[in-house]
């Protein structure tokens, strides 16, 4: 692994898709929080959304007056070749990435350029994985996918856990989602891809797991678990078959510091059974309808992409995920809390992510990583000073 030297680039950070509504969200906070020495710049394909949006942000900021605007479309290699070799790190919001996102990962990987994105499409990241992980490991790219509620505050969750209990025994891990928040379009557009593909899915999945070498000595789990009552948390669990877990299970595949023996498992918390049940049938369903292509088109068209929660909905909106873990005769609960996960939450943890990969004092990795194995710490300590929090409930 050999790092380019991507110092003398024009840009530290570029935005792509920023003007999306996950990306224009991102665009204000760092408005608002980049530092002030921070190179950064908008990139879309719409000139001018992308001029209205900067005008949007000289209100916060009179400086972003004088953001670059970069033109790149998904449809033109050549552009977003262009794009990722004037920047150090590139943060991608464009999804559903299975239809757009490729030839970003491939032009970053081959420039050796930091990406981020926010997909939680399993088959993505397993092909991404398989295509641009050597080429990336070869430039000395990171290559860090769902860098936002999928699956930021689980990963890096496990991460603070972990911490807390004893080294070089097994643990055992289970976290307890809980959320009021709602949803946008483009985050519909990416689940029905996603749920579309089962047998794609899976296939990906398995070559990957040919290719993937395994940790050496040590076992790593993270198996769909059964429905629970976690005494606890005092919720029912009911099984999420999110990305989230494989996310964790490669950080803990590649950090020996989860222990010889490990296991996580991914839970819905809900306060009562009817809706635990409820929620498992209606989820059911919607995966049913979407191996239909009229019954996927009818529901993508409930919310557009584009749209989302209004700033007032935003606002009433939080998240909660609670870990139970257990290691070496020690059990602890930890929580990592926050407001609304999906857009407000996420533009934050996506633009510190960037942020970090851009300025914090890192570890020495490249190629397809999780941010637990690619910033860790260093991510957490931003994200509990930008008011996501982490902490210790019991133990």
């Amino acid at each position: 692994m050999r790092r380019q030297d991507t110092s003398g680039r024009a840009h530290d950070l570029v935005l792509y898709g920023a003007t999306g509504f996950a990306g224009a969200l991102t665009a204000e906070y760092l408005a608002r929080h980049a530092p002030e020495d921070c190179r950064w710049a908008l990139a879309g394909r719409n000139t001018a959304k992308l001029e209205r949006l900067r005008d949007r942000l000289a209100a916060i900021d009179p400086a972003c007056a004088r953001l670059p605007l970069l033109h790149a479309d998904s449809g033109d290699p050549d552009s977003l070749r262009a794009l990722a070799a004037g920047t150090r790190v590139l943060a991608s919001t464009v999804g559903p990435y299975l239809r757009h996102g490729e030839p970003l990962v491939a032009a970053c990987a081959a420039a050796g350029t930091d990406y981020l994105d926010l997909t939680g499409e399993a088959e993505f990241i397993d092909r991404m994985y398989l295509r641009h992980h050597e080429t990336a490991r070869a430039s000395g790219a990171r290559l860090v996918h769902s860098c936002g509620f999928d699956c930021i505050p689980h990963d890096l969750g496990v991460l603070y856990t972990v911490g807390l209990l004893p080294e070089g025994v097994p643990l055992r891990i289970d976290g307890f989602v809980r959320s009021n928040a709602t949803v946008s379009g483009g985050t519909v557009a990416s689940a029905l891809t996603a749920v579309s593909r089962p047998l794609a899915m899976a296939q990906a999945a398995r070559r990957r797991r040919v290719a993937e070498p395994r940790p050496v000595g040590r076992t790593v789990r993270a198996p769909l678990g059964p429905p629970v009552k976690s005494a606890e948390t005092h919720v029912w669990g009911v099984p999420l078959p999110t990305v989230d877990p494989q996310v964790i299970a490669r950080s803990a595949a590649a950090l020996d510091r989860y222990g010889p023996d490990f296991r996580y498992r991914h839970y819905a918390g809900v306060r009562h059974l009817p809706i635990a049940v409820g929620g498992a049938l209606g989820a059911g369903a919607l995966a049913v309808l979407a191996q239909v292509p009229p019954a996927r088109r009818w529901l993508a068209g409930r919310v557009e992409p584009g749209e989302g929660p209004s700033r007032e909905r935003r606002a009433r909106s939080w998240f909660a995920v609670r870990f139970v873990a257990s290691g070496g005769g020690k059990q602890v609960v930890t929580e990592v809390s926050g407001g609304d996960p999906g857009y407000d939450e996420t533009a934050k943890m996506l633009a510190e992510s960037a942020l970090s990969l851009a300025f914090d004092d890192l570890p020495a990795t490249a190629g397809q990583v999780t941010s637990a194995v690619a910033m860790g710490d260093a991510l957490t300590a931003r994200l509990q000073k930008a008011g996501i929090t982490f902490r210790v409930v019991r133990g």
